[in-house]
């Protein structure tokens, strides 16, 4: 029972449980029995939740009560530690945070509450979203389930590697320049980031205020726009937030998987990405993805983005500025870690003591290249240019987008690569966000699905679908579409094709 339970997608799992052949607290067991079996050799969690079956239970109550419950009520979700909660720690995968608890839930978790989902726990990460391989995280890294030597990818690695591993149905991530997307990229999960606005960043720890956006990670389109549908609409405590009222993006899902939305659908590539950026086998998948799309009657047209190939430079320009303005926050008097270096030091020098001993490497780099760039006689040289070339990608989506209907690209340049390999070498490990740093640039949503296993490793591969602002059940469609075809062409879903995990002995196993 509890091997099936934790397979089921998020919307079968629901139906289960609205059908009443299984209750939510059976559900939310299995899931903490396999966090306990397989979490103490992936690392997916920083923190599980001890209420998790009391959460469980009074839905349970609820719904035998007669109450009206939300079409996923009883399903159980792991968070991002990016999302601050009332009832578990909040560190953003940083030591200055360790411990922390907020006085408030972030908008998406207390719209998740309110759905009846069931909060399993916080997911490791990327020291405050700063990395692309959850190496970064002060609390060490997550592994890939795929293969354990392997990065599950970053910041989100975490959410990742917990869907993938069965751990979770659903999780909420946070996507600032690709580490939603990434992440489901080598992990063969679902990852979506919404319109720039769609969903509100209320009670996400900031890294990037103009880039941040908080979006769904899962095993199946139609489990991402179920999880879209309860975080999406306007909040009144996000300044950025959209005032729009949005589709349900599960029905889109539901549309795609007909099939018909393909016929007839433009889709661009992006002439200035060429295969030789690329692992053979990432870009194989990617052309036989499109060759699927094609065969059902999907037009495959060539656009130009001449911008994009700057976007990497501008990308690391905006985020550090914006990041060290952000986490000045972090000064040690008013929450947090606080280092007293001797009995008469001055705020100043236990801030500076704080501070360092508090964040890593990572962090301190990008506060220091933000601070630098923000500094006088530089910002218009660094962060305003950076600025224009933002502007200048947007104009080259206006463009494309006039032409097409959505954009693919392959989600990352490789699949996932081995720990250590490019933790010292920064650019290498910004290169990796090469296809999904211009959505947010440009505050476009993107989706990532799996489009099979690359040739020469044996691991998994995604696809990138961009739509137009506000555009965001058009992705659930296409991709809804393409999922179709490819687990009918695989003869079931890409995870299936995972290798087993270890499992720990005992009752507790890797429960934390």
């Amino acid at each position: 029972m509890t091997d099936d339970l934790t397979r089921l997608s998020a919307s079968d799992l629901a139906a289960r449980l609205s059908a009443g052949e299984v209750s939510s607290v059976e559900a939310t067991q299995a899931h903490l029995d396999r966090i306990a079996a397989v979490d103490g050799d992936l690392h997916a969690f920083l923190h599980v939740n001890a209420r998790a079956l009391d959460v469980a239970a009074d839905i349970d109550r609820r719904r035998a009560a007669g109450e009206e419950l939300g079409p996923i009520a009883g399903v159980p979700l792991a968070i991002k530690d990016v999302l601050v909660t009332t009832d578990m720690p909040s560190t953003s995968g940083s030591k200055i945070l360790e411990g922390y608890l907020s006085p408030y839930d972030a908008t998406v978790v207390a719209r998740s509450r309110a759905a009846g989902l069931v909060p399993l726990g916080k997911t490791n990460m990327d020291e405050f979203a700063m990395g692309s391989s959850t190496e970064h995280s002060a609390y060490g890294p997550t592994r890939n389930p795929w293969d354990r030597e392997r990065i599950p990818g970053g910041s989100g690695g975490g959410s990742a590697a917990a869907v993938a591993a069965f751990e979770a149905p659903l999780a909420l991530g946070s996507d600032t320049g690709g580490s939603i997307r990434q992440p489901a990229h080598v992990t063969g999960t679902v990852g979506m980031k919404p319109t720039y606005g769609g969903v509100s960043r209320y009670g996400a720890i900031a890294l990037a205020s103009s880039l941040d956006q908080v979006g769904p990670v899962t095993r199946t389109v139609l489990d991402a726009g179920l999880l879209h549908d309860v975080i999406a609409g306007h909040d009144p405590h996000d300044a950025t937030s959209l005032t729009d009222s949005w589709p349900s993006f599960a029905d889109a899902a539901r549309d795609g998987a007909t099939g018909q939305v393909l016929k007839g659908l433009k889709v661009g590539v992006i002439r200035e990405l060429p295969d030789s950026g690329f692992q053979a086998g990432v870009a194989s998948s990617f052309r036989d993805a499109l060759a699927a799309m094609a065969a059902q009657g999907a037009e495959i047209v060539e656009v130009s983005a001449p911008h994009f190939e700057y976007g990497v430079a501008a990308y690391y320009l905006i985020l550090p500025a914006e990041a060290s303005s952000n986490l000045a926050k972090f000064d040690s008097v008013r929450f947090g870690m606080r280092v007293t270096p001797h009995a008469a030091a001055t705020v100043e020098e236990v801030m500076a003591a704080t501070r360092d001993a508090g964040f890593g490497d990572e962090v301190k780099r990008r506060i220091i290249l933000g601070t630098y760039a923000l500094s006088a006689g530089y910002y218009d040289a660094y962060y305003g240019s950076a600025q224009k070339v933002r502007t200048l990608i947007q104009g080259d989506f206006d463009a494309a987008f006039a032409q097409v209907d959505v954009i693919a690209t392959p989600s990352a340049p490789t699949t996932a690569f081995r720990f250590g390999e490019k933790i010292d070498d920064p650019l290498q490990m910004y290169l990796n966000d090469v296809t999904t740093i211009p959505a947010n640039l440009a505050g476009v949503p993107g989706i990532s699905i799996p489009s099979g296993l690359a040739a020469e490793d044996g691991l998994p591969v995604g696809i990138q679908f961009l739509a137009p602002a506000r555009e965001d059940a058009r992705l659930y469609r296409v991709g809804a579409a393409l999922e179709t075809l490819l687990v009918e062409e695989w003869g079931g879903p890409l995870l299936d094709r995972a290798p087993a995990l270890p499992q720990a002995q005992g009752p507790n196993g890797g429960s934390r």
